[in-house]
């Protein structure tokens, strides 16, 4: 069996989702090893007593570097894990010579079933990136990206070390939540490499990168064995954007700028929910009282009023003067 090697990052206030990816990825990728860099102590502690071999932690006093350190001096705090998605993917590349294929993943994904189609259709290619595939109201919002940096896979070979060796200096020198000059946090910069690298391929298994933003152009079902298809394949993995954890005990699961014009398919909402919870009471058995991510009702209603009403342009305004 091949080892997979895998990477991520989480803090935590992103504890709980992290921990419910890796567990789903180590459940559908048998074998699978992954680095999480761990971007507080809090989480390094809870990662390591949970005492699961397949899982590497990482600290950021490893990874960051003088250009590193420049750079998150005027970032925010997304804005910095961006930066870091390529400066991770990098650093495990240099300091893991045995590993000839790597891929980045979102903390905020969970995975449904066997992964092994997505590497089958990647094959020999050096990239591999998945696209946003908005549905047809939100394709003005490809303009920040086509693709998303959700799943982002690099080979040891020439292609495969020089796109990330240069989406990391692109991320260092210029990693902000705006539009401008072409560029978007670290996502934009992916436009290019189709074109630029002849051996980067772009996934196409209709079961992966669902999200809040295309599910609504698809068709959800089970199959006999009670397994969540989309359009009759296997669901691989959904990226749960914008879900928030209560401190009530119960879910938000989106806003309604997504929810207006489609429900959310709610067994796969079910599942994560599920997994959380898991997630919640494994974590208290190490940290009594944790609390990371579980935010007030009152808030998130406050950030589902902003999301619902506020024009576009006046976020933009506050987003250059309240980073977060």
């Amino acid at each position: 069996m091949n080892t997979r090697y895998f990477c991520s990052l989480f803090d935590s206030n992103y504890l709980l989702k992290g921990l419910a990816m890796i567990r789903s990825l180590e459940r559908h990728c048998p074998g699978a090893k992954i680095f999480v860099l761990c971007m507080d102590d809090q989480t390094k502690y809870i990662l390591e007593r949970l005492d699961m071999s397949f899982v590497k932690c990482i600290t950021l006093a490893e990874v960051e570097d003088e250009e590193l350190l420049k750079a998150k001096a005027d970032r925010g705090v997304a804005e910095y894990c961006w930066t870091l998605s390529s400066c991770l993917t990098w650093y495990v590349m240099q300091n893991h010579p045995e590993i000839d294929f790597l891929t980045y993943i979102d903390a905020d994904l969970l995975f449904y079933s066997d992964v092994q189609p997505l590497f089958e259709e990647i094959g020999n290619a050096s990239i591999a990136i998945i696209e946003h595939r908005f549905s047809e109201r939100l394709k003005d919002r490809e303009v920040n990206g086509r693709f998303c940096v959700e799943w982002d896979s690099f080979r040891r070979d020439e292609q495969g070390l020089a796109c990330l060796s240069r989406w990391r200096e692109q991320c260092i020198e210029w990693c902000y939540y705006r539009l401008e000059d072409g560029k978007m946090g670290d996502q934009k910069y992916l436009d290019e490499w189709p074109d630029r690298y002849s051996s980067c391929h772009i996934l196409m298994h209709p079961g992966a990168g669902i999200a809040p933003w295309n599910y609504a152009q698809y068709r959800f079902d089970k199959d006999a064995s009670g397994q969540i298809t989309i359009e009759g394949v296997s669901l691989i993995f959904y990226h749960f954007h914008q879900f928030q954890l209560l401190e009530n005990g119960k879910f938000d699961r989106l806003s309604t700028f997504y929810t207006s014009e489609c429900a959310e398919p709610v067994a796969v909402y079910e599942v994560y929910e599920a997994e959380l919870k898991k997630c919640l009471v494994d974590v208290r058995t190490i940290v009594p009282n944790f609390k990371g991510g579980l935010k007030p009702v009152s808030s998130v209603r406050g950030r589902r009023f902003i999301q619902q009403f506020v024009p576009m342009w006046a976020k933009e305004i506050a987003r250059r003067f309240l980073r977060y």
